[in-house]
């Protein structure tokens, strides 16, 4: 057990039979009236986020989190596939649970997934991949204005919006997070 005085940001607590990370906190103390905490939690199963006040001084039941570095290999149906980079174990998590995610997910990125136990709660991707465009309108010499935007496919499946001058082929710095197109990378040679 620990108090509202251990409170963090990106701890795991178990609140109200659910399992949340506090995302934002703020302890507060008015001129009237005891002093609180006022956090921002993240549901570890769900991403719901919802906001609680605690007084200060309350007990909270804090949850041991580990977290591991694995390589997204394949997806075969509705399943994805994981592996361990040291210990080689593989795992599978389905579409329902990776969400909007899926629309990121390339051959050999590392995500790092945090478990409770055996079992998965969050996975986060890199915040930035580079991407290879797939399918979008034919650029034009002295296109160059980059406020504007055409839609582009990249070769996860991903629709992003990219600047005029960005053709087939061209590889592309996404933020995943966004999903907005952040620069052309330039190849070396």
């Amino acid at each position: 057990m620990a108090t509202t005085a251990d409170i963090k940001k990106g701890l795991t607590i178990q609140m109200e039979g659910q399992i949340f990370e506090i995302a934002d906190f703020q302890h507060v103390k008015p001129g009237k009236g005891g002093a609180f905490v006022r956090m921002t939690l993240r549901n570890a199963r769900t991403g719901r986020v919802i906001e609680r006040t605690l007084n200060s001084g309350a007990t909270l039941d804090i949850v041991r989190v580990e977290g591991k570095d694995l390589q997204y290999l394949y997806h075969d149906g509705d399943f994805y596939h994981f592996m361990d980079q040291e210990t080689y174990e593989q795992f599978q998590y389905d579409s329902t649970w990776l969400g909007d995610k899926t629309q990121w997910l390339k051959d050999g990125i590392v995500c790092h997934v945090n478990f409770m136990g055996d079992e998965a709660l969050t996975i986060e991707l890199p915040n930035f991949l580079e991407l290879k465009i797939t399918e979008t309108a034919p650029g034009f010499k002295g296109d160059t204005v980059s406020n504007t935007g055409k839609p582009a496919t990249v070769e996860t499946g991903a629709e992003i919006s990219v600047p005029l001058f960005c053709e087939i082929g061209d590889l592309v710095r996404v933020d995943t997070r966004t999903g907005e197109y952040l620069d052309r990378v330039k190849r070396a040679g």
